[in-house]
């Protein structure tokens, strides 16, 4: 299969509804939370450059999502719509979640931001992977 062969509207799609879960999560549901576990000021927040920010953050979604399209169309083209979504969080527990939990341990980082990241990467992948079965 030719890598690039995959379904690029769900391609962007499922980064934009993985970027739009990330707003909601960072801002009303856990934002003040996420602030305080990582040392952050609104007033620090805001000094970043948002573009470059959000725009890397954009831009590795749109890897995910192209890596859970190709995953898709390559290895479970007959699957269900409920079984695609369950394997895009079975993909965030068994691979994301390890992998920042093992960063966080050597670096020791505090188990609350653990938590809040962990959540927030296993609703990404779930939204991702919803527009993947739907779309795909």
């Amino acid at each position: 299969m030719n890598i690039f062969d995959v379904n690029w509207i769900a391609v962007v799609v499922g980064a934009l509804a993985g970027f739009l879960v990330g707003g909601i999560w960072y801002g009303p549901v856990m934002g003040k939370k996420w602030m305080g576990a990582v040392g952050l000021t609104e007033e620090q927040i805001k000094e970043g450059s948002m573009g470059k920010i959000y725009g890397g953050a954009f831009a590795f979604s749109l890897v995910a999502s192209w890596t859970l399209a190709h995953t898709f169309a390559t290895y479970t083209m007959d699957l269900s719509f409920a079984v695609k979504v369950l394997t895009a969080f079975g993909i965030a527990l068994g691979f994301i979640v390890p992998a920042i939990g093992t960063n966080y341990l050597f670096s020791q980082k505090n188990k609350s931001l653990f938590f809040i990241d962990a959540g927030y990467w296993l609703l990404f992948y779930t939204a991702m992977g919803a527009v993947h079965a739907w779309l795909g």
